[in-house]
C-alpha cells in the first residue's frame, strides 16, 4: 500500500486444466469476488478479473461444458459489478481442430501382443508417454475395412515409453497406411522436441478443400546449424 508507483487494478487466477465441469470455476470465482470486495474496501480500484483458462475438451468420452455454458455461469456472478472479465482459452479453442498424421512402418507380433510401429513418436506427441493421455486414433482411409485387433501403437524412438496408445482396439493397418491421432491441436507441436535427433514435423492448415504448409518440416542441417566445433578439436 505504501508504493506510490504501484496501482493494483486486477486479479489473476488459474485453478487447473482440462476441467469438465463449471462448478470448480464457479467456486473459484465466488472466492475471488470476496477478495475483490475486500480490496475495493481498501480503496483499490479493481477493474479486471482474469479467470485464466482450463476449460476441457473431449478426448474420449468426456462431456465438458461449452464455452457458452461456461460464460453463462460466470455472467450470473459478475453482472453489475463493473469489472472486466478476462479469459485465457487455449486447449478449448485449438485442441480438437488439430490432428497428428503418422505412417505405419511395419507390424510386429509375439505370442502375447501386437505392435503397430509408426513413424510418429513421443518427441512429436509426448502426452501419452508423459502422463498416459488418451488420444483417439483412426485410419485416415475411410475404406479401410480390415479386421480389428488390440495392439500397442508405438514409435521408433529407443525408449520403452515411446507409445501413442496401449492396448487399443483398431482396424489392423497395413504398412504404409496413415493413422490420424486426434485432439493434437493443443500440447502437440508446442511440446514437441528434437529428441533422438528427429526433425520436427511440418504443420499444415486446411480449410475445406484448400491447404497450406504453414511450417516447413525441419531437416538435419537445421538441427546442427548453431553448433560449433571448438578450436582445440580442429
Amino acid at each position: 500500500f505504501s508504493m506510490s508507483n504501484l496501482e493494483v487494478v486486477g486479479i489473476d487466477a488459474h485453478i487447473g486444466s482440462q476441467l469438465t465441469k463449471t462448478s470448480p470455476f464457479v467456486d473459484s470465482l465466488k472466492r475471488l469476488l470476496e477478495l475483490v470486495k475486500e480490496l475495493r474496501s481498501l480503496n483499490m480500484d479493481i477493474k479486471y478479473l482474469d479467470l485464466g483458462g482450463g476449460l476441457g475438451i473431449r478426448y474420449k468420452d468426456e462431456e465438458p461444458p461449452t464455452p457458452e455454458q461456461y460464460a453463462n455461469e460466470i455472467k450470473k456472478l459478475v453482472e453489475g459489478l463493473g469489472i472486466t472479465v478476462i479469459f485465457e482459452p487455449g486447449r478449448v479453442m485449438v485442441g480438437n481442430v488439430g490432428i497428428f498424421v503418422t505412417k505405419v512402418l511395419y507390424r510386429k507380433e509375439n505370442e502375447k501382443k501386437k505392435f503397430i510401429i509408426v513413424d510418429g513418436a513421443m518427441n512429436d506427441l509426448v502426452r501419452p508417454a508423459l502422463y498416459g493421455a488418451y488420444h483417439e486414433i483412426l485410419p485416415v482411409r475411410a475404406d479401410n475395412r480390415g479386421k480389428k485387433v488390440v495392439a500397442d501403437i508405438v514409435g521408433p524412438i529407443c525408449e520403452s515409453d515411446d507409445f501413442l496408445a496401449k492396448d487399443r482396439e483398431i482396424i489392423y493397418p497395413e504398412r504404409g497406411d496413415l493413422l490420424a491421432v486426434f485432439s493434437a491441436g493443443a500440447y502437440g507441436f508446442s511440446m514437441a522436441s528434437n529428441y533422438n535427433s528427429r526433425p520436427r514435423v511440418p504443420e499444415v492448415m486446411v480449410k475445406g478443400d484448400q491447404y497450406s504448409v504453414i511450417r516447413q518440416r525441419e531437416n538435419y542441417p537445421e538441427l546442427i546449424w548453431n553448433e560449433k566445433i571448438p578450436m582445440f578439436l580442429r
